[in-house]
C-alpha cells in the first residue's frame, strides 16, 4: 500500500500482462489492481541469473488468478518472497505458493507457507542469486527489501519502503516513523548507482538519491505537523492536522494521510 495517486484515466495499462526484463536478473509483471494506494498496480518481480531456469517470485500481488498464472508461466519458481503483508502484495502470495509447488517465505509467520522465514541480514541463495534480505521497517512492521547483486550494477527491491513515484504511508501504528527514517538511512548507504525496483510504479536509477529525497520529505512534512500543532492549539486531532498539512492532496488520500499524521504525531512527542 503506497500514498499517491494514479495519474491518468482508469485504462488497460499497456504493461499488463508483459513480462519485461528491466535488468538482467529481474523481470517485472503488472498486477491489473490499480488505485490511488498502488498506483498503476503492484509490480511483481521475477528473479533469476542469466541462464538459469528457475526464478524467485517477489510479491505475487493481489488474488488474481489470471495474474497469478501468468507469472506462474515464469517459473519453475524456487521460492516466493514477500516484502510486506499488505493485500496489494501478499493476498495472493499462498495460492501462487501452492499453484508453483514453492515455498512462501516472509517475515511475519503468519503469511509464510513452509516453515522457512526471512529476517535482516538473510541471503537467499536461489535461482543463481544471492539474494541479502534487509530489515527495513516502519513502512509496516515487516517491511523488507531484498538487495541484488550480480555481475552488474546492484539492484534493490523495496517493496512500498520506496515507491517509483509519489511517497509512501507509514502505516500507524503498525508503522513507526523512527523505524522508517531509519529504514531510508540503510538505503541512503547503499553503493551509488542501486538501481530501485519498487512495489509500485517506475524503477529508479540510484536508491541512495531516493531514499535521501524521501528523507528531506519527512524533515518537511515534520516541520509542517510541528506548525500545525502549534497554530491549533497544542492538541490538535489528526484528522484537523491532515487539513492543513495536507490541503493540497487529492481528499481521497486523507485516510491514508492520517496514518502517516499518527505516526508523526507520535513521533513528535516521543522526541520531546
Amino acid at each position: 500500500m503506497s500514498g499517491s495517486p494514479l495519474v491518468g484515466e482508469r485504462a488497460a495499462h499497456p504493461a499488463y500482462g508483459v513480462l519485461r526484463q528491466v535488468t538482467p536478473t529481474a523481470a517485472v509483471l503488472l498486477a491489473d489492481n490499480p488505485s490511488p494506494m498502488t498506483l498503476d498496480g503492484t509490480n511483481t518481480w521475477v528473479l533469476r541469473a542469466p541462464d538459469t531456469e528457475a526464478c524467485v517470485v517477489v510479491d505475487p500481488g493481489p488474488l488474481d488468478e489470471a495474474h497469478l498464472a501468468r507469472v506462474a508461466a515464469c517459473g519453475p519458481v524456487a521460492a516466493v518472497l514477500l516484502t510486506h503483508g499488505h493485500p496489494d502484495h501478499a493476498e495472493g502470495a499462498r495460492r501462487f505458493g501452492e499453484l508453483v509447488g514453492a515455498p512462501v517465505r516472509a517475515l511475519d509467520p503468519a503469511l509464510r507457507l513452509g516453515s522457512e522465514g526471512l529476517a535482516g541480514g538473510d541471503v537467499v541463495a536461489e535461482a543463481g542469486l544471492a539474494i541479502r534480505v534487509l530489515a527495513t521497517p516502519g513502512h509496516t512492521a515487516d517491511s523488507l527489501c531484498f538487495l541484488i547483486d550480480h555481475d552488474g550494477p546492484p539492484s534493490v527491491l523495496t517493496g512500498d519502503t520506496v515507491l517509483g513515484r509519489g511517497s509512501t504511508v507509514v502505516a500507524h501504528p503498525d508503522g513507526q516513523l523512527a523505524d522508517y527514517l531509519e529504514s531510508l538511512r540503510v538505503l541512503a548507504d547503499l553503493a551509488p548507482g542501486t538501481a530501485v525496483l519498487p512495489g509500485h510504479g517506475p524503477e529508479l536509477a540510484d536508491a541512495g538519491e531516493a531514499a535521501r529525497g524521501y528523507l528531506a520529505h519527512r524533515e518537511q512534512r515534520l516541520a509542517q505537523v510541528r506548525a500545525a500543532v502549534a497554530s491549533l492549539g497544542g492538541a490538535p486531532t489528526p484528522r484537523q492536522v491532515v487539513e492543513l498539512v495536507y490541503a493540497d492532496v487529492d481528499r481521497v488520500l486523507w485516510p491514508a494521510a492520517e496514518w502517516s499524521v499518527r505516526a508523526q504525531l507520535e513521533y513528535l512527542r516521543e522526541q520531546s
